[in-house]
């Protein structure tokens, strides 16, 4: 075979695959159908807004997780100019942010990998986590999104941005603390140093914030973090020159950005393996509110598996290149939004703008003062608490107030992957337990022929039949609740026919058949009947396929007619009242005001 051919099969089988997945390559070219002047005048006015408040963002981001800033730099290079090319929102502005630099933190306090090893480890966190968002893009996991409670994200947030506010405490102040993988520790570890502040950091620390709260309150559309963060480097210039020194950042030469070599430190990579799977599962959730809230806004269709695609391309990018983990930055998106961005164009210009601001601007990153720097990420991490957020998933149900202070907790205490996994198992827990309580009613018909809910099995006008609606999942969480109360309906004494009606209940599997197979077993112990009525066309073939229908007897299963919604129950009626032979048993049947059965 010619090598052509064999790159044609090659090309068709991955066409083909990507189709099945729905997951395109370079979907951004379907963005610049009707592309004009004035789209790229927009995107490009976009983009320079973003890239100001991205450059100083990602410098502020990779001091959070603990790394030289040129980490923050790199990733959003690899993440606007590359990850925006295989994302399809328009919107949402990749790189680094403030959860992700947490929970990069915490993993690496948790598993105390430090020195030469920290950068490596770095490397092969970012990779892995890339690795796990294409596969779970290809696995179509987005989906399961649904099942995780947003509450989640409140409780992990609102714990990563009190360990960013403790955490930058002691850099204001002026000092060292000794790194610890608890908040407890970082605060005690704080506290007991206090008497080593530094009085001048302190002092410049106070002026940034004064200097941002102005900025912010009377020049809103200003580049604020990148206006006070030079004016201040100005001020600890003058100080400096008065004999206040104050720590400013280690230089960083423009010319270090080169590929790195996976790491093949197999102990490395079993240490990281569940921090990287924690930070895909949170860049999954981060890139999926965002992006929904955003696509919801402005009329735009959002596909989650594309993004995570997009997200993981990124951050292999990143893994090989020197950068921390990218995910979909909330700030930046809205300023995306917000500036009239028509495609995710915008993003590649902002990061080409950012990578001209590094070359250019790298010279004068030692002046940048820790102080100020630590200041605005101080500010970041005061915005993150949201009190109206707090508020609503404290308050609107037990549910979602267990969820968040369970993740809030575990996230103080513990390291921040492992509040992720818990929360979310809290949350799928409660969900479960929340859904797999099916609800039974008890059904009689009244004088006129209506079905009418039976408030207590006395009032039946026939004891001898019990009508039970069936409404709910009756998935394998809620079999054994559903067999159970059955079984307490079917055990009263004057019952001689059970007739269920199952037309609303949903998700049945092989553990509601089971239940079902031990129910009729039981009754027939008993001498008594089971009628099933009402049964959809799903229920009557899972029926069918696992032989329950024979179980149970042709005869006395009825399926829904959706014409006629209470044919199927008439027919059960008249049924139980053959079973009862000569017995005395009152019934009036009614389907569409026509009598159908009377009394026995």
């Amino acid at each position: 075979m010619r090598a052509s051919d064999l790159a044609g099969r090659l090309r068709e089988k991955a066409t083909g695959f990507f189709q099945a997945t729905q997951i395109q390559l370079f979907p951004i070219r379907h963005q610049w159908v009707g592309y004009n002047k004035a789209c790229l005048k927009s995107d490009l006015g976009s983009g320079v807004n973003v890239a100001l408040v991205a450059f100083p963002q990602c410098m502020a981001y990779a001091i959070i997780a603990g790394l030289p800033i040129s980490y923050g730099i790199f990733c959003y290079l690899a993440a606007a100019i590359l990850g925006s090319l295989f994302s399809d929102s328009r919107y949402s502005s990749l790189g680094p942010t403030n959860a992700t630099a947490m929970l990069m933190l915490g993993a690496f306090m948790t598993s105390g990998i430090e020195g030469e090893r920290l950068l490596q480890g770095v490397s092969v966190l970012v990779l892995m986590t890339g690795i796990f968002l294409i596969i779970g893009a290809f696995a179509n996991i987005a989906r399961l999104i649904q099942f995780i409670s947003r509450t989640v994200i409140v409780g992990y947030i609102t714990a990563a941005a009190l360990q960013i506010i403790i955490n930058q405490i002691k850099n204001v102040l002026g000092y060292s603390v000794p790194q610890s993988p608890s908040l407890l520790g970082v605060t005690l570890s704080t506290i007991e140093n206090i008497g080593n502040t530094h009085w001048p950091s302190l002092a410049l620390g106070v002026l940034t914030y004064i200097s941002y709260s102005i900025f912010k309150k009377y020049f809103p559309a200003f580049p604020n973090v990148a206006a006070v963060l030079f004016l201040m480097s100005c001020t600890a210039y003058i100080m400096g020159l008065a004999g206040f020194e104050i720590k400013t950042l280690a230089p960083v030469p423009a010319g270090i950005w080169k590929l790195a070599a996976p790491s093949t430190d197999f102990d490395l990579i079993n240490q990281l393996a569940s921090p990287a799977l924690a930070l895909a599962f949170l860049v999954m959730l981060e890139a999926n509110s965002i992006g929904k809230s955003l696509a919801s806004r402005s009329g735009q269709q959002f596909h989650a598996n594309q993004e995570m695609f997009g997200l993981g391309i990124s951050n292999v990018v990143a893994g090989l290149t020197g950068g921390m983990v990218a995910s979909a930055s909330l700030t930046r998106s809205l300023l995306n939004f917000q500036s009239g961005a028509v495609s995710s164009l915008t993003n590649v210009f902002a990061g080409i703008l950012v990578a001209l601001l590094f070359i250019g601007l790298s010279p004068l990153i030692p002046f940048i003062p820790l102080p100020a720097l630590a200041v605005v990420v101080i500010t970041i991490g005061v915005s993150l608490i949201s009190r109206h957020q707090i508020r609503v998933v404290s308050k609107s149900t037990r549910s979602d107030a267990i969820v968040f202070y369970v993740t809030l907790i575990a996230g103080l205490l513990l390291a921040l992957d492992t509040a992720i996994y818990l929360g979310s198992a809290v949350s799928i827990i409660l969900f479960l337990k929340k859904v797999a309580k099916p609800e039974l009613i008890e059904f009689n018909f009244d004088e006129e022929g209506h079905l009418t809910e039976l408030e207590s099995q006395s009032e039946r006008a026939n004891p001898e039949i019990s009508i039970v609606h069936v409404e709910g999942e009756l998935f394998f969480g809620a079999a054994d609740l559903f067999y159970n109360q059955i079984r307490r309906i079917a055990e009263a004494p004057e019952l001689k026919v059970l007739v269920l009606k199952l037309r609303n209940a949903h998700r049945l599997d092989a553990s509601a058949v089971i239940a079902l197979d031990d129910l009729v077993t039981q009754i027939k112990e008993q001498n008594r009947h089971l009628l099933v009525a009402e049964v959809r066309k799903d229920v009557l073939r899972l029926f069918k396929n696992s032989n329950l229908v024979e179980k149970i007897g042709r005869e006395n299963v009825f399926p829904d007619n959706s014409q006629n919604p209470t044919l199927s129950t008439a027919k059960a009626l008249k049924r139980a009242r053959t079973l009862l032979g000569g017995e005395d048993a009152s019934i009036s049947i009614y389907v569409d005001n026509k009598r159908v059965g009377g009394d026995a």
